[in-house]
């Protein structure tokens, strides 16, 4: 794993973005208009990406697609494209919910609080590790969301974990970008940048608006400067 420093002596370090959203709320087809010459898909679903003519652009043949949801495979996944493959500039692992899903099953046999801080541990370690590659690296971590409301009737929407020990976590803390994923009321797919009752966020000034089309290049290149 390499990283790069500074004239000034500070440790660059790659880029980790969250993108969240319940299904259907169109965080995989955010990502048709990434460049496919430089990014790499982990389809942890495992059922395909979400639009016509993916397969020609996303294969075995490309390297740039694999079937996993393996968290380790995964860590080991990121740090061969960090150290070998210097073309990728983008990552997508899509979702890591699959993967503490399939983790917490394979677990299911072993009772007590053990899997528990296992399932914990992998997760923070994966999203801690996107951070720390090469610095023209960017990793898209896409998650579900889940939206809690209390008896007073405010509702609030935040990554969904497997757990009440990820949810102490808080997954959020580790990402500077955590866009939500939404379908309008006039059938248009956009991204919340910023929300009073959510946890999406971003750097000031990177997004005109709260609102935004779920276009990753675009938000990539918007972000670019952060």
């Amino acid at each position: 794993m390499s990283a790069q420093w500074s004239s000034q002596g500070v440790k660059r370090v790659s880029k980790v973005i969250c993108i969240m959203g319940e299904s259907g709320s169109g965080k995989t087809t955010a990502m048709r208009t990434l460049d496919p010459q430089t990014t790499y898909y982990i389809d942890c679903d495992g059922k395909g990406l979400a639009w016509k003519g993916w397969k020609t652009a996303y294969n075995a043949e490309h390297k740039n697609y694999k079937k996993v949801r393996d968290i380790q495979q995964i860590q080991g996944i990121l740090s061969g494209i960090s150290d070998k493959a210097p073309q990728v500039k983008t990552v997508v692992i899509d979702t890591l919910n699959t993967c503490m899903l399939d983790h917490e099953i394979k677990e299911m046999k072993n009772g007590g609080y053990g899997k528990w801080v296992d399932l914990t541990q992998f997760v923070w370690e994966v999203c801690s590790l996107a951070g720390k590659l090469r610095e023209d690296l960017t990793v898209l971590i896409v998650m579900h969301s889940e939206t809690i409301r209390d008896d007073f009737g405010y509702s609030f929407t935040r990554i969904k974990t497997n757990g009440r020990k990820l949810e102490k976590v808080v997954l959020e803390s580790l990402f500077g970008t955590v866009l939500l994923a939404k379908r309008t009321e006039d059938g248009r797919y956009v991204f919340e940048t910023q929300a009073k009752n959510s946890t999406a966020k971003s750097p000031m000034g990177a997004f005109e608006t709260f609102e935004i089309d779920n276009d990753m290049a675009k938000v990539l290149k918007a972000l670019d400067e952060f």
